[in-house]
């Protein structure tokens, strides 16, 4: 036992309810980040059981098999084991079981006993299979198995007491370890056929209401129908709903900004890093944090609702075709919200050449970083009106550009497939978890974490780039008599010039070449450096603190359309890049995803701009 109290592992396979479970019991004294070494996500918590103890939890990656196929199966196995790096061995490892399929779940229970480590097995959802009818006779299985066996309903209050309980008491012996060899791994099979034949009674083998939905969420065509329209109004949503609060995040944003900077004298170098920097900066990247939360929440609700899994499947043809397969899907929808956390969960596609095509189109995906740029130049040049009677034009507008991103991914992955020599494919094989309602709790635990992650970004990364572009923007100080505004004569003013050449083609302005740059970093930050930039460049005080306004009326449409489609492509992330040389080991990757994105990039700008000057 650690000294800092008993260490606790949660392990089970994937959809058994072990995050929900974690999460009731934490709440939100947990901490998220890597295991050493790897970039694989560990969620570690603790919480007080009533005598007192503070027990710490570890939220395991879910995995089927300790035969593992996956990093993430590799480290949930070493750690259980007690072999990994650094990582202490668990006092008690819990094992979660969703209690509507114990024919899949018991399976993995018997590989975790053979560690001969003192084991818990909850029994969770207990409350769906009492719906369902199922009938498992718990003394029986505990008296079976030789471990503790408790009921949980992870997702209701006071649902874990039976584990707190057990779990605060007495640690249970130590189960014998058994020797693991392919015989052995074989009289598992038969071992699970004796249990559920001898502890449960199910009346059908899926749920009723599980195959209704299905009849219609899986269908070829209306399936398809479903998730579009579902995809449609999630765009919509972010638009409509954010508005209030992003006015409200931008009003308070100037008026702490002018606060702040009022006592200083107007012209000091501290009164314009606080203004025309730090809250000219971050303001403009702020105010888009509820149109972020609103995307996560649908990508929350959908994922909690058991319908992800569905939609891999019913996209399985279509990305066949393309060259991926329907295990793709959940790694790109999770590009989404950012390309590192969705580079990372190709890991659970076990072929090597799927993963890689997987990973080379990621970046493709229309992640969060982006809703920024795409939101300031939408509000700015598209008109808010409705179209067809019902639909927000911008929100129409903003699902066009996420499906270029989704069509560029899809064929790119054919080019990729037509080019690669192994024409081999391979089937999607993957579990459907039974649909159920998202609990608020852990919606709300989620988007909590995605808000800190983005405000740990403002307050670090983003914070650190608008400083340095402010002096870069600040010096050297013009020279005397002269005429122009000062930024054009400071480091940044004479970069962007220089890079005006190259990006003229595809109308670009000296503005955005130096918003470019630091948005190398994070792509969000080229909107917080346009906000420094032209605040710097002596634009008029209530322009500079809104910058739609402010390029509305600087740029050309076919300026704004052809930078929207340099945003579609362009690799502006290094953190996407570091992940992709992390993940593939291979430096060669990384230069062959930078240059084909910007090459697209800067493609599909140019003839984007160019058609537009010709149209306008």
């Amino acid at each position: 036992m650690s000294a800092q109290g008993l260490r606790i592992a949660l392990v089970g396979n994937p959809n058994c309810g072990k995050t929900a479970l974690f999460n009731l019991l934490t709440g939100g004294r947990q901490k998220v980040a890597n295991y050493a070494g790897v970039t694989v996500e560990r969620k570690e918590g603790r919480f007080v059981a009533p005598s007192g103890r503070v027990l710490q939890l570890l939220d395991l990656p879910g995995t089927y098999s300790f035969d593992a196929a996956s990093p993430d199966e590799q480290i949930t196995r070493d750690v259980c084991e007690g072999r990994y790096p650094g990582e202490p061995a668990p006092d008690l490892i819990v094992c979660v079981a969703d209690a509507t399929n114990l024919r899949l779940h018991l399976r993995f229970v018997l590989e975790v006993m053979r560690l001969g480590r003192p084991v818990v097995l909850a029994l969770n959802m207990m409350d769906t299979a009492r719906r369902r009818g199922i009938v498992i006779d718990v003394p029986e299985l505990q008296r079976r198995l030789g471990v503790p066996v408790v009921e949980t309903v992870a997702v209701r209050r006071g649902g874990a007491r039976a584990l707190v309980a057990r779990v605060d008491g007495e640690l249970p012996p130590a189960v014998a370890a058994q020797p693991d060899d392919p015989a052995s791994r074989s009289d598992l099979h038969a071992q699970v056929r004796a249990l559920l034949a001898a502890t449960v009674t199910m009346p059908r083998a899926t749920d009723a209401l599980d195959d209704a939905l299905d009849r219609w969420a899986l269908h070829p065509v209306f399936g398809l129908g479903i998730l579009a329209v579902l995809m449609f109004l999630v765009f919509q949503a972010v638009f409509s709903w954010a508005q209030p609060l992003m006015d409200a995040i931008e009003a308070a944003v100037t008026t702490l900004g002018g606060r702040v900077a009022a006592p200083l004298p107007p012209h000091s170098a501290l009164h314009s890093l606080l203004d025309d920097g730090i809250f000219a900066g971050l303001g403009a990247v702020l105010v888009f944090l509820p149109q972020i939360l609103i995307l996560f929440l649908f990508i929350l609700v959908l994922e909690e609702s058991g319908y992800l899994p569905r939609a891999a499947f019913l996209l399985d043809r279509l990305m066949f075709k393309a060259g991926l397969t329907g295990r793709a899907f959940i790694p790109l929808l999770s590009s989404f919200a950012c390309a590192v956390p969705g580079i990372m969960a190709t890991r659970s596609i076990t072929d090597p050449r799927d993963r890689l095509t997987t990973i080379l189109v990621a970046p493709l995906m229309t992640c969060s970083a982006r809703l920024p740029v795409y939101t300031l130049l939408i509000a700015a040049f598209i008109p808010q009106r409705t179209v067809w009677g019902l639909f927000n034009l911008q929100g129409v507008v903003l699902f066009a550009l996420y499906v270029a991103g989704i069509a560029s991914a899809l064929a790119v992955a054919f080019v990729i497939k037509r080019m690669r020599r192994d024409k081999s494919e391979h089937a999607l094989l993957m579990e459907l978890p039974s649909y159920r309602l998202p609990h608020p709790r852990d919606i709300a635990l989620g988007l909590w974490e995605r808000a800190k992650i983005f405000l740990k970004r403002v307050g670090g990364i983003i914070l650190t780039l608008t400083v340095l572009l402010w002096f870069l923007s600040s010096f050297p100080a013009p020279p005397p008599g002269a005429a122009g505004p000062a930024i054009d004569y400071s480091l940044a003013g004479r970069l962007g010039h220089a890079l005006h050449y190259v990006f003229a083609p595809v109308g670009f302005n000296w503005q955005i070449c130096i918003a470019l740059v630091p948005g190398l970093a994070a792509r969000e930050v080229a909107v917080s450096a346009l906000g420094t930039v032209y605040a710097m460049a002596g634009s008029d005080d209530t322009l500079a603190s809104q910058l739609g306004p402010l390029i509305a009326h600087d740029w050309s449409l076919a300026t704004a359309l052809s930078l929207l489609a340099w945003y579609v492509f362009a690799p502006q992330c290094m953190s996407t890049l570091a992940v992709i040389r992390r993940e593939t080991n291979s430096w060669r990757n990384v230069a062959i995803t930078a240059g084909y994105l910007f090459g697209l990039a800067y493609l599909a700008s140019l003839l984007t701009y160019q058609i537009a000057r010709v149209l306008s």
